[in-house]
């Protein structure tokens, strides 16, 4: 008997070592109290199990419940209504003097407890009690850490954007850089920008919703606080921020409400209207920069920059295999921002991978064509050495915004593209969504996941796949084709592109290439260009002659 006994103890001793493993194995509380609650019930047999924790506040609430109505999960434990649910046996989760908690449990169908099972049971709950003191720990430096984290992260977008304001001297790259920092930091799919500054060309930007400058904006901006909620107008949940020059208020910014029905505070109220009060500032340089520029000046900058630019687009694109491809691009103005390119990887043949790739750059002018020759010799130098989309746009981005001005940046799609088999790589950097049309008439989107490259150091970017077929078409493309305007500012539209590329998917890609220019011309009418236009169209199959 007497070795059965030892043998016994050094079961359950080998069991309490086993479940000590498990409590140390995470930092996860509620992990630990499910394997706690497991082991309780499962070893003794018993149907209801209650483990309350006591708070910060002094107060045990119930953590975790099982068997037992009328005790759940938040709710303040009361050892009497324990006792009605049935529970009968109660123990201390730590030193019974000051316990982090209590493991309450209904007796077990074979009676009382053995006195060496109490012995098991208290030993595990001190082993738990320390594992789940730990947990609270790392929660509470997690917490600590992660509003540490958003303050210093609001910072830093705060002065990045201070910096970059403070350079520009476009007034719709400031009105880009403020809406894309205000929508990327709250993660939201609508917003608007408007300004009506006299004598000065009015900016509008809108994303989901549209924001007119009429009298009745100017009015509802006129009596506006410097951040506030809406009630209903445009949308409930909606952030309203006027652009103002002392008493005079030249714009409004509204961000529409946040996913995941998650709220603006206070903290984000104060960060938007700082913002915007810089970004209004920016505007006024901006607008006194333009008014006194010399003319002799901008045509020297433009010359210079169409110069530089001349020789960095493709000749020709290269010869791939069981692929016809077709590109243009048509600036709006001497000097543009748009860039594409088909980069072959590793070796030039018709059978290697290539880089497929459409880039719009902020602004014009002399920094765009200086932006655009140092991407287009920053893709090419990493090609050689990465071979993943995923490091290749982070380390693109990370040298960019190294060696360029905070407010130059650009955005980019990036395709990885497989002639022989058609498999397919795609990174999307804050660009348009391309467009996938299938040989069954199907239209996929590559939407956007990630930020423009160059905005700002040490973003990640997520890589998809997809797999072009005999007869699919690929078409990438810049803001300029959807967005064209005609004289009542109706834009192009991303259905409209695919309603022409799905008419004219049977001829060759230069066909369609000039096909969608000239669906684009006949709909913006006499209206005059303001963005430039790139349509870059890939169609998996024997080229066409």
């Amino acid at each position: 008997m007497a070795g059965i006994g030892v043998k016994l103890g050094e079961y359950r001793l080998e069991s309490l070592l086993e479940s000590a493993k498990l409590l140390n194995s995470t930092l996860k509380r509620d992990d630990l109290l499910r394997h706690l609650m497991r082991t309780v019930m499962g070893r003794f047999l018993v149907g209801r199990c209650v483990i309350a924790i006591q708070g910060d506040d002094g107060v045990k609430r119930v953590a975790m419940a099982r068997g037992s109505s009328g005790l759940t999960p938040g709710s303040v434990f009361d050892g009497d209504a324990a006792r009605v649910a049935g529970l009968e046996l109660f123990y201390s989760i730590g030193d019974p003097a000051s316990p982090i908690g209590v493991l309450a449990i209904s007796r077990p169908s074979r009676g009382n407890l053995e006195v060496e099972e109490e012995d098991f049971l208290r030993a595990l709950l001190g082993l738990a009690a320390s594992s789940i003191a730990n947990a609270q720990a790392h929660d509470d430096a997690v917490r600590s850490n992660r509003s540490l984290d958003q303050k210093i992260q609001e910072l830093r977008a705060l002065l990045d954007l201070v910096r970059g304001l403070a350079a520009t001297l476009d007034p719709e790259e400031i009105a880009q850089m403020l809406m894309l920092t205000l929508s990327g930091r709250w993660v939201v799919r609508k917003y608007a920008l408007a300004t009506w500054k006299p004598g000065q060309p009015e900016i509008l930007r809108e994303r989901g919703m549209e924001l007119a400058a009429t009298p009745e904006l100017k009015e509802k901006a006129t009596g506006l606080p410097d951040a506030q909620i809406a009630d209903a107008w445009p949308v409930p949940g909606a952030l309203l921020m006027p652009l103002r020059n002392g008493q005079e208020t030249f714009g409004l910014v509204i961000c529409g409400p946040r996913m995941g029905s998650l709220n603006y505070g206070e903290a984000d109220l104060e960060f938007g209207a700082g913002l915007v009060a810089q970004a209004a500032v920016a505007f006024e340089n901006a607008w006194h920069f333009r008014e006194t520029l010399g003319k002799k000046q901008l045509e020297n900058e433009l010359a210079l920059a169409a110069a530089i630019q001349q020789g960095l687009f493709p000749s020709q694109l290269p010869e791939m295999a069981q692929t016809d491809i077709a590109a243009r691009n048509r600036q709006a103005k001497q000097v543009g921002g748009d860039y594409y390119d088909a980069i072959p990887i590793d070796r030039a043949a018709p059978d290697a991978p290539h880089l497929l790739c459409v880039v719009d750059i902020s602004g014009k002018g002399m920094f765009a064509s200086l932006l655009m020759s140092n991407i287009q010799a920053t893709l090419r130098a990493l090609l050689s050495q990465e071979s993943t989309l995923p490091v290749l746009a982070r380390r693109a981005n990370d040298l960019l915004h190294a060696t360029t001005p905070s407010n130059r940046y650009a955005t980019a799609i990036l395709v990885l593209y497989d002639p022989v088999s058609g498999a397919c790589h795609w990174v999307n950097c804050g660009h348009n969504d391309g467009v996938i049309l299938r040989k069954s008439g199907e239209v996929e989107l590559l939407p956007c996941s990630g930020l423009a490259l160059g905005l700002f150091p040490k973003r990640t970017y997520e890589e998809q796949e997809f797999q072009l077929h005999e007869g699919d078409l690929l078409c990438l493309y810049s803001d300029g084709v959807t967005e064209a305007q005609d004289l009542s500012e109706n834009e192009f539209s991303l259905e409209r592109l695919t309603e022409c590329l799905r008419a004219n998917r049977d001829c060759p890609s230069t066909a369609i290439v000039d096909a969608v220019f000239y669906a684009i011309d006949e709909f913006v009418g006499s209206a005059p260009q303001f963005d430039d236009i790139t349509l870059m169209v890939v169609k998996r199959g024997a080229k066409a002659s």
